[in-house]
């Protein structure tokens, strides 16, 4: 990703300049842009993520409000377990 270019923007009408201030008419302060494909390659991963802690919080969510029946504990630990090793292979 490329680096965030210092420019002016107008508090007042959102005018945008770069690299100096305007002569004074409005009041400007300092932002900082990216490109839009930075900014969309940003947005992708933070997506995928949102994704991946859903995925993570579903699997925690069923360990922590269930309790197998009699007998069936290692059978409910090894489905547990191949969930995550799914949840963890669509995060590689």
């Amino acid at each position: 990703m490329g680096e965030p270019v210092p420019v002016w923007q107008c508090i007042g009408c959102g005018r945008i300049e770069a690299p100096q201030t305007c002569i004074g008419v409005c009041q400007a302060r300092k932002v900082f842009m990216v490109s839009m494909s930075d900014h969309q390659e940003a947005l992708d991963q933070i997506q995928h993520l949102i994704v991946q802690a859903d995925a993570m919080q579903g699997l925690l969510n069923r360990l922590a409000h269930s309790t197998p029946r009699d007998g069936q504990w290692e059978a409910s630990w090894r489905a547990a377990q191949i969930e995550a090793r799914a949840v963890l292979a669509h995060q590689a």
